[in-house]
């Protein structure tokens, strides 16, 4: 269930690029972003700590640890890095185009959240996960290439860096609910903390974003979807799949957003994609198959949504 829960998260994820193109003109990339995370970080944060509480007072259920510095640093670091993502991401996709920049941002996510879990840890991530993320990775390269044919492209050092900051940003969010959840706190609290402290500082940039778009049918209709669905819904179920995952292993398996947003661009958007970007998708699925079946029989931390 853990494993259906991240998926289902990097589905949510993925929807973001088509929820974008379908919605009204006159958006920017950062006032989008701003709004999203505003809408998303506070309803994650309602519906999170709703469920948190829910768990408290459930029979057997244990108390919470006593709240500190630690905790509390790792939680507004989490928040500050989910509103850092996004315009790194887009810096990275402006300098570079949108497929350098989303291969370098979502395929260097899964490999940095590996290798700061073994520097924080000491524990070497298994053959399955090296094999699958490797497979993976390979899927992202061969589907944000193959599906740019003729694009500008480009390796601008600034946007390479966005890029990888972006996914060095998601890294730093799995490994540090990890460490919140090994210290015993709930994945719901958790993930509450993430979005009350992320929309608190994205709401800091209203002032010098342009929203008018707001007004519109189609831009409201995005923005709930984009903040609710992508963001609030999203991540309470990618935290509570992480509860019984490790950091390296849940961010792998969110390399299905790019699968999910290569077929809805197909579906929904009528893109058409090259042999090669064609032949990215079978890696990439094979690679999170791969780890979803590695995966299946472990379960570090269970936790059940009932409590």
């Amino acid at each position: 269930m853990h494993v259906l829960a991240v998926l289902a998260a990097a589905l949510l994820f993925g929807t973001t690029g088509t929820s974008q193109a379908l919605g009204p003109d006159g958006t920017t990339p950062l006032s989008i972003g701003v709004m999203r995370m505003v809408i998303g970080g506070t309803g994650l944060a309602v519906i999170a700590f709703t469920l948190a509480a829910r768990h408290r007072r459930s029979p057997g259920s244990p108390p919470s640890p006593s709240l500190g510095i630690r905790p509390v640093s790792l939680m507004v670091l989490t928040g500050f890095c989910l509103a850092l993502y996004q315009p790194l991401f887009f810096l990275g996709t402006e300098r570079n185009g949108v497929a350098v920049g989303t291969v370098v941002a979502l395929g260097s996510a899964p490999i940095l959240a590996g290798l700061l879990e073994w520097a924080l840890t000491r524990r070497v991530p298994s053959s399955t996960w090296m094999l699958a993320t490797a497979l993976a990775t390979a899927g992202v390269v061969l589907l944000g290439f193959g599906g740019e044919a003729g694009g500008a492209g480009g390796t601008d050092p600034v946007g390479l860096l966005g890029s990888v900051g972006a996914g060095a940003s998601f890294a730093v969010i799995a490994n540090a609910q990890r460490r919140l959840l090994d210290a015993g706190w709930d994945p719901f609290t958790v993930v509450g903390a993430m979005g009350a402290s992320s929309a608190v500082i994205a709401a800091l940039g209203l002032p010098f974003v342009d929203i008018s778009w707001l007004g519109t049918t189609s831009g409201l209709v995005m923005a709930l979807w984009l903040g609710l669905a992508t963001i609030s819904i999203a991540y309470v179920l990618f935290t509570w799949g992480l509860s019984g995952l490790t950091a390296a292993t849940a961010a792998t398996l969110t390399l299905g957003e790019p699968l999910t947003a290569s077929v809805f661009g197909i579906v929904v958007l009528g893109e058409r994609l090259s042999v090669l970007a064609i032949g990215g998708l079978v890696v990439l699925a094979a690679g999170l198959a791969l780890l979803a079946w590695g995966s299946r029989s472990r379960d570090p931390r269970p936790f059940a949504l009932e409590g």
